[in-house]
């Protein structure tokens, strides 16, 4: 076997030999930043943001663009079927299926979304509707913060005889049924959009507590915690200065997770005739009325589902990616 000879070049560095000796430091980046970058890379979560976005910018602007209102009737144009301008020439659309047609002094008359059994304009309707669940997923997020983080850090952090009476008070709390509890307040109050953040108030924030109690308790025993005890911090200090910003990511990300659970809490109340009165609409009220009437008019039952269904799944996706944007080791979980 011959002997191998190497020369001076058959060997070289990989990358620039001026600057092999040189460190490469990377731009310093923001905690909101790094979120942002995580968060655009998921696809999904993407867009289901804006999606959410579309919906909302909707329910804000197209009610207020319409000639119509939500309580506006007109019994001549009842149970039209949706027409829409230039697909009705594709033969899609095009208000023919509906129980009163377009024709006579209705003939330039379009209503996407159809109208009711009382001729009301189902587009505004449907958008007023998505209102309400956007309102109820609001307050849902705003009960989980303020009451069910605040409940479960005093809970979490002071532990013994508090952690113990806190715990059972929610354990009672939690026993009792939602919907006996609605139905309870519905007998010295008026359904109205109200009764149901009221209820969500008495139990929505249950969730949320035990997680952030969870979360105390896993984090108030480390030593940044017992450094700051022997400085002599404040229990207040310890809570919101030194275990809160630690969590926060995981609560906001809990909280979000939270908004379809309300949505569907309040679109089920009104479909089962709980929700606020009429005139009012909600999705779940223009699904329980399109629902009497599915086998003759489908689109009043199909058009509020799909928006419902796609407000659910576009929350879904936002609130997983969020969570693995704040905490990519959740993945692995």
């Amino acid at each position: 076997m011959d002997d191998i000879e190497f020369l001076e070049d058959d060997f070289e560095f990989v990358g620039d030999k001026q600057d092999i000796n040189k460190d490469v430091v990377l731009p310093a980046k923001s905690f909101i930043k790094d979120v942002w970058t995580r968060f655009k890379a998921n696809k999904g979560a993407l867009i289901g943001a804006i999606l959410i976005l579309i919906i909302i910018i909707m329910a804000i602007v197209a009610p207020m663009l319409s000639q119509y209102t939500y309580n506006m009737q007109d019994t001549a144009q009842q149970s039209m079927s949706p027409r829409v301008p230039l697909l009705e020439n594709l033969g899609i659309l095009n208000g023919k299926s509906g129980i009163s047609q377009y024709t006579g002094q209705f003939a330039n008359t379009y209503h996407l979304f159809g109208t009711d059994h009382l001729g009301r304009d189902l587009w505004v309707r449907v958008w007023e509707g998505t209102r309400i669940s956007l309102y109820v997923a609001a307050f849902a997020v705003i009960i989980d913060i303020f009451i069910g983080m605040v409940y479960g850090l005093i809970s979490g952090f002071f532990g013994g005889v508090v952690d113990n009476i806190m715990q059972r008070i929610q354990e009672i709390v939690n026993s009792i049924p939602t919907l006996v509890i609605l139905t309870l307040l519905l007998l010295v109050m008026k359904p109205s959009i109200y009764t149901i953040i009221i209820a969500l108030m008495i139990t929505g924030w249950i969730g949320m507590a035990r997680i952030t109690r969870a979360q105390v308790l896993r984090i108030k025993e480390q030593e940044f915690i017992l450094a700051s005890r022997t400085l002599g911090a404040s229990d207040f200090f310890i809570i919101f200065k030194a275990i809160l910003p630690n969590i926060f990511g995981q609560l906001i990300t809990m909280s979000m997770f939270s908004i379809p659970n309300a949505i569907f809490y309040e679109a089920f109340l009104a479909f089962v005739g709980l929700g606020i009165p009429a005139p009012q609409a909600s999705l779940g009220t223009l699904i329980n009325d399109g629902f009497k009437t599915i086998l003759v008019t489908p689109y009043m039952v199909v058009i509020p589902v799909i928006v419902l269904a796609i407000l659910m799944l576009s929350f879904n996706l936002m609130a997983d990616g969020l969570r693995d944007a704040i905490d990519p080791t959740m993945k692995e979980m």
